[in-house]
């Protein structure tokens, strides 16, 4: 077996978002087994008026290529209702993106990695700086935790409580 390679994924929701961040963990749990997974945010819609969204970070390891991911996630989002096509910062049901791919820099398989909203928001940068305290980012080459002292936006975000298959995933401060 090829060496796997770590994958951050962020997954987010903000309608009936409990069972939809629940479904993704499940699906997620089903294709790779044992996953690392972040606490549970609350926070505010970035770029558009609307709900607020729950938010994490899981990391994976697979032999899966960046492309066939993708295109994982993208069936996994519209099973669970989400619709492409709509405005890019609008509600959804579920969102999941691939942040990082091991080392990876560029392009691959029509996703740029590292993606961007690591160094933008703080729903992304906080649950990985959680999971992934050490792990440089592949660019600048800042840990997560290093990264995550120095972010100063002024987005909001808070822990809930969150619970899945029975553990404690995170708990409202």
């Amino acid at each position: 077996m090829a060496d796997q390679v770590p994958v951050y994924i962020s997954i987010g929701s903000n309608v009936d978002r409990e069972r939809y961040i629940r479904a993704s963990l499940d699906a997620l749990a089903g294709w790779f087994g044992e996953f690392e997974i972040s606490p549970v945010y609350e926070s505010e819609a970035v770029g558009f008026d609307g709900s607020p969204f729950f938010n994490l970070v899981v990391g994976i390891r697979t032999n899966s290529s960046v492309g066939a991911l993708s295109r994982r996630f993208k069936q996994l989002e519209a099973e669970n209702g989400r619709l492409r096509g709509a405005p890019k910062f609008s509600a959804r049901t579920l969102d999941l993106d691939i942040l990082t791919y091991g080392e990876a820099v560029g392009r691959m398989d029509g996703v740029e990695l590292p993606r961007a909203e690591i160094l933008k928001n703080a729903f992304v940068l906080r649950p990985l700086a959680d999971i992934a305290p050490t792990v440089k980012h592949p660019v600048c080459r800042k840990s997560y935790l290093e990264l995550w002292q120095g972010y100063n936006t002024g987005q909001k975000l808070w822990p809930i409580d969150f619970s899945w298959q029975g553990r404690v995933i995170s708990k409202a401060v």
